[in-house]
């Protein structure tokens, strides 16, 4: 770290020159010296700190007991044969059969005529002799024609007639009867079926009511949101600022911090809002110092670790407010920078304890 230079015009140009020292510097001024940073934004990015993944969860099976008629014994049929019942009946039947005797009556005759027609009926036309007083010298002009009829020539013929066809006549002839006894059946064999109901019982099992399955439970992904710097334009300038010569030395931001603490209260946080963000707006470019110091009390490796963790508290804080982290530096200083006497093994009051136990500020050359 650079110390923050008081000038006064007693300086020469040459020594200034050779030092980088700001020229035409007024008496009395304080200036420090800048170098103009990269400007970075805060840009939020969200990372998955643990993926999304599923959770089985087996549910076992679940039995139900149930009641259940069974067959124990099929149903049967018992079956009683009742015998057939007989008697005895007489039967009358012919021995000898009867008959008839028949006698032949000749066929009888009676005479008869038939009269046949030998020539049918007809007609012709005829020619007939000439007119005698035909004046013609042709004979045949005054000849004439008739058209004349002949009967139908009969014949009459002797026949005979039947007059009684051949028959006959019967006589009977007597019959003889005859007779035996026969078994007769009254009722038929029969078979009486009697039904043997079955018989069942009642049993008791376990059955299955719902078999095991799995339901999936699905674990969403954890994400955290973390705040990083993002190169917005390229610094390297050199510059010399004026500023006040009381804020190159430590200034005092009065955070009370709880013990063993290194979390801001909203308290301490509404301090560094109106004592130390407002410096930093009046001379922008400018690098600070965080300081954080301890008292005595306690072992030296925990003060340093508490005031280092003080410190980036602070500097945390400014980031979140749009400070560039690259004109902070935070230092802690354990209890090496004691304002009293207050060392290991020296007797001293919580208020003279109490003095040491700060945190400062002030504006450093980049």
């Amino acid at each position: 770290m650079k110390k923050v230079l008081f000038l006064v015009v007693a300086f020469s140009a040459s020594f200034a020159m050779a030092q980088d020292l700001p020229s035409n510097p007024e008496p009395g001024k304080c200036y420090v010296r800048c170098t103009t940073p990269d400007v970075y934004v805060n840009e939020s990015t969200t990372i998955t700190t643990n993926p999304s993944y599923k959770i089985l969860k087996t549910i076992p099976a679940t039995f139900k007991t149930v009641t259940e008629r069974v067959l124990v014994r099929e149903e049967e049929k018992v079956l009683t044969v009742v015998p057939a019942k007989w008697g005895t009946e007489t039967v009358t039947y012919v021995s000898k059969g009867g008959g008839n005797s028949l006698q032949v009556i000749p066929a009888s005759f009676s005479p008869s005529t038939q009269t046949l027609e030998i020539k049918p009926a007809y007609a012709q036309w005829e020619l007939g002799v000439a007119a005698p007083d035909c004046e013609s010298g042709n004979p045949d002009d005054c000849r004439y024609w008739c058209y004349k009829g002949y009967p139908a020539q009969f014949e009459t013929v002797s026949t005979q007639v039947l007059a009684n066809d051949a028959s006959t006549t019967s006589s009977p002839l007597g019959s003889k009867n005859g007779s035996y006894t026969k078994s007769v059946l009254i009722s038929p064999a029969t078979v009486v079926e009697k039904i043997i109901p079955a018989e069942y019982r009642e049993i008791t099992k376990t059955v299955l009511d719902k078999d095991a399955y799995t339901v999936e439970e699905i674990v969403p992904a954890k994400t955290t949101t973390l705040t990083k710097e993002v190169l917005k334009e390229k610094g390297g300038l050199t510059t010399w600022k004026e500023v006040e010569c009381a804020l190159v030395e430590y200034q005092a931001l009065p955070i009370n911090w709880d013990s063993g603490s290194a979390t801001l209260t909203a308290e301490a946080r509404n301090l560094i809002d109106n004592r130390l963000l407002p410096v930093l707006a009046q001379n922008p470019g400018v690098k600070v110092e965080l300081a954080s110091h301890t008292d005595s009390q306690g072992g030296a490796a925990s003060n340093q670790d508490l005031s280092e963790r003080r410190a980036k508290a602070v500097a945390d804080y400014l980031i979140t407010k749009g400070v560039n982290s690259s004109l902070l530096v935070a230092n802690g200083y354990g209890e090496t920078k004691l304002l009293n006497r207050c060392k290991d093994g020296v007797s001293c009051t919580a208020r003279e304890h109490a003095a040491n136990r700060r945190t400062q500020f002030r504006l450093i050359n980049n």
